[in-house]
């Protein structure tokens, strides 16, 4: 595979990143002229990138079988991700009433989860780039696994908390190792463009998965929740046989300086960590988004940020520069990677990160709408969701067809737009109504933005991210989806306490703490403003793919003319030449 595989122009802001042999687009104006790095051209951070070469340490090419296991264990490990929070978050009850915990507090064996693997998916990212991807992959799975078990034999509260932020530690170092074999493995070809929309197919797949297992062993086994985790440790055990034997042995890194930014790893975790937790914890804190440690936690947590920023930029100019010293090393993340694609990249970050905050908040309300408000069993509300599963293998197969046909705008449009359509349904819906009026079509659409982004995005971020950023640039993207999560839950929570409380009191009643004395009518008022609010964060992604990713064209592949896949090189010279004809037209009108 050439180390070209990844890309076709690179577009850096030129105060940001300056690299050899590189020139101003002509076609510009002065005023918007970009740095415009080819792929043809080396840089001067040691890699060579052209595309005509073969790179350092290509992979060996694939048999069908192994590149079936290698998709498998690869999509197994996002279903495993996934299944790790939807097959418990439908145990939730069951938990609280067998361990004694407040349903205030019953979020925190979810949210433990995200804080772990959300946070440290840069850091694992960087390591899995630069130590071997197929080590972080197995060392992920192995800690899902064990940390997994032992959750399946706790009794209190903190020690089940403690164990399922263990177990985010596992997924966050085996998911970007994942999206870095993926696109390692796999140079751009229509197998890459399944493989990518096979692996996005087990995050909506793996959470309907979740659902069905975990409400089928919570209600009929004798260990209850407990034998949820027991069946996922199971699984986990697989997907490790399954990565020891499909995967290729890790190469070297292509980079020279491989000591790791400890400062730029601090800062980006300590940052997410304070974030996530301040959104997590802000509604059910004891004074809630005025309690004095959810202010500072909301104040510091985006200042180490902007500090991580600050000192990753600082970073990159010093490598550009070469000067550097024992003091700097290279950055865990390039600043410059968010201005890549004339910044379409950013762009698809933030889309990925509503788009989450729309579905996940869409998942959550429905099972407490359900076992909460209709007061079904957990198995009765699996099977109303259920149809999500099937939606998602069909996504999988619609982005495989046309992800290399048609344009990513229009995708990423479209499946935010869907998205939002299934919270619109249960923001009118009528729950005198049967199923089939409003949940069935909301189930079916809702995984569509989900899915396409996560596939089309992930493709884009193949595409644009050098072959020793692959792992980081995944991560990048799977970090926004996590925000994503945790933020849209933040926001929807917000807007349903505040509407129970205030519908309630317009029947003459004062909620208390879990709002279960809430009037039946007041917690439907609530309920649909919640998936109002869930349906404006996903209808603002579909506004800024619009908008901003107008011009980013296609991000999949196609054979070529002869019914072979197109190699590195064709792929390139092919987007070059599409790209040169769009220019041109741009200028012409």
């Amino acid at each position: 595979m050439t180390s070209a595989s990844h890309h076709d122009n690179i577009d850096v802001n030129p105060a940001s990143s300056v690299h050899s042999r590189a020139s101003y687009d002509a076609d510009r104006e002065p005023e918007e002229g970009r740095l415009r790095v080819t792929l043809d051209q080396a840089t001067d951070d040691g890699h060579d990138h052209d595309p005509e070469k073969p790179a350092l340490h290509a992979p060996p090419k694939l048999s069908t079988l192994r590149s079936v296991g290698l998709i498998a264990t690869c999509t197994t490990a996002m279903i495993l991700n996934s299944s790790n929070n939807t097959a418990i978050a439908i145990a939730l009850p069951t938990i609280g009433d067998d361990l004694g915990i407040p349903e205030y507090r019953l979020q925190w064996v979810i949210s433990a989860y995200s804080l772990g693997s959300g946070c440290l998916l840069l850091f694992f990212g960087r390591l899995a780039d630069l130590y071997g991807r197929k080590k972080a992959f197995l060392s992920g799975i192995f800690v899902l696994g064990v940390f997994g078990l032992g959750c399946g034999f706790t009794h209190d509260e903190i020690t089940l908390d403690v164990l399922r932020g263990f177990q985010g530690l596992g997924a966050a170092a085996c998911i970007p190792a994942s999206l870095g074999i993926l696109a390692h493995s796999f140079p751009p070809s229509r197998l890459r463009s399944i493989a990518f929309a096979t692996f996005a197919a087990g995050a909506p797949v793996g959470a309907a998965i979740g659902s069905a297992i975990g409400g089928v062993l919570t209600q009929l086994t004798d260990k209850t929740w407990r034998s949820t985790f027991w069946f996922l440790t199971g699984i986990s055990a697989l997907t490790f046989v399954g990565g020891a034997l499909s995967f290729d042995k890790d190469q070297p890194s292509s980079e020279t300086d491989r000591r790791i930014d400890w400062l730029g790893a601090f800062l980006v975790t300590s940052g997410l960590v304070l974030l996530v937790f301040a959104l997590s914890d802000g509604s059910v804190a004891p004074n809630e988004w005025n309690t004095p440690y959810i202010i500072a936690t909301l104040i510091l947590g985006p200042l180490l940020l902007l500090a991580y920023v600050a000192w990753e930029h600082f970073l990159e100019r010093q490598v550009d520069a070469g000067s550097t010293s024992r003091w700097t090393p290279p950055p865990v993340m390039r600043v410059s990677l968010w201005t890549r694609a004339h910044g379409k990249l950013a762009v698809t970050f933030v889309i990925a990160m509503l788009e989450y905050s729309s579905f996940m908040s869409f998942t959550f309300w429905i099972q407490l709408y359900y076992q909460d408000y209709e007061h079904l069993n957990p198995v009765l509300t699996m099977v109303r969701i259920l149809p999500m599963f099937v939606t998602g293998v069909l996504c999988n197969i619609i982005v495989a067809l046309f992800v290399g046909h048609v344009p990513l705008v229009y995708l990423v449009a479209f499946g935010t737009t869907l998205t939002g359509v299934a919270n619109i349904l249960f923001a009118v819906i009528n729950p005198a109504s049967p199923y089939w009026a409003f949940g069935f079509p909301a189930a079916i659409v809702s995984v569509f933005g989900a899915d396409f982004v996560f596939a089309s995005g992930t493709l884009f971020v193949a595409k644009v991210c050098l072959p020793h950023e692959q792992s980081v640039g995944g991560a990048m993207f799977q970090t926004m989806t996590q925000l994503g999560a945790a933020f849209g839950l933040a926001i929807t929570t917000i807007v349903y306490d505040s509407e129970l409380k205030k519908a309630s009191l317009a029947d003459g009643v004062v909620v208390n703490v879990d709002g279960t004395n809430a009037p039946r009518r007041a917690q439907l008022v609530a309920y649909k403003d919640a998936f109002w609010a869930a349906f404006a964060l996903g209808i603002f992604g579909t506004l800024l793919s619009l908008v901003f990713l107008r011009g980013a064209g296609i991000v999949g592949h196609r054979k070529g003319m002869d019914g072979r896949s197109t190699t590195s090189g064709e792929t390139v010279r092919d987007e070059k030449a599409q790209r040169d004809m769009e220019e041109k037209d741009e200028v012409e009108s």
